[in-house]
């Protein structure tokens, strides 16, 4: 892929290992994910997608007939499937980062791209969806924040941090993340 910093020399990005984007739901992982993906010219992969493929189901579907443990164990499964076939940019579900084993594959094979987003923002984009099993309380608000304090210090276990800005367009934080990688030659290799 081509990178148009400076029009008259064009460099070319080169993806050596996966990138899984981590954080919290409403962070913009799917969205800048994807954008990342058509930036670099590589595959994109959203692990909750894959898993309500293979499940027939949704992830709301899974968590009511399944249970959270069961789901999770098949999240660790499709990362690491996923993340063994190339290098991609792979968008992954809120609390698939908690789980350790996760963190290791990730650290073995890829990178965690950690999109660190305020709770107001969050909040802001989460609050009118009926697709977050975990927000189908009496006090959404209330079970977001205590999700956000639990797993921030998780989340910064991720290799990169890159900080979500509220009023920021997918381009703007797509470039950031493209910056971000780039200070990490052995993930994103930047050629003339």
């Amino acid at each position: 892929m081509t990178l148009a910093h400076d029009q008259s020399h064009p460099m070319r990005a080169v993806l050596h290992r996966p990138v899984v984007m981590v954080g919290m739901m409403g962070s913009g992982k799917t969205a800048i994910g994807r954008a990342l993906s058509a930036r670099l010219g590589v595959e994109f992969a959203d692990s909750d997608a894959e898993i309500e493929m293979a499940a027939n189901a949704s992830i709301a579907e899974i968590f009511e007939r399944d249970g959270e443990t069961f789901f999770r164990r098949r999240e660790e499964e499709v990362i690491a499937r996923l993340m063994r076939a190339r290098p991609m940019i792979l968008s992954t579900g809120g609390g698939a980062f908690l789980a350790s084993g996760t963190q290791g594959t990730i650290a073995r094979l890829g990178v965690a791209l950690w999109l660190d987003a305020p709770l107001d923002l969050l909040w802001e984009r989460v609050r009118h969806k009926d697709t977050r099993p975990l927000l189908r309380t009496s006090d959404p608000l209330a079970t977001l924040t205590r999700i956000h304090r639990a797993r921030t210090p998780v989340y910064a276990k991720a290799a990169l941090r890159l900080s979500v800005q509220p009023h920021a367009s997918i381009e703007t934080t797509t470039q950031q993340a493209v910056d971000l990688l780039t200070t990490r030659p052995d993930i994103l290799e930047i050629q003339p």
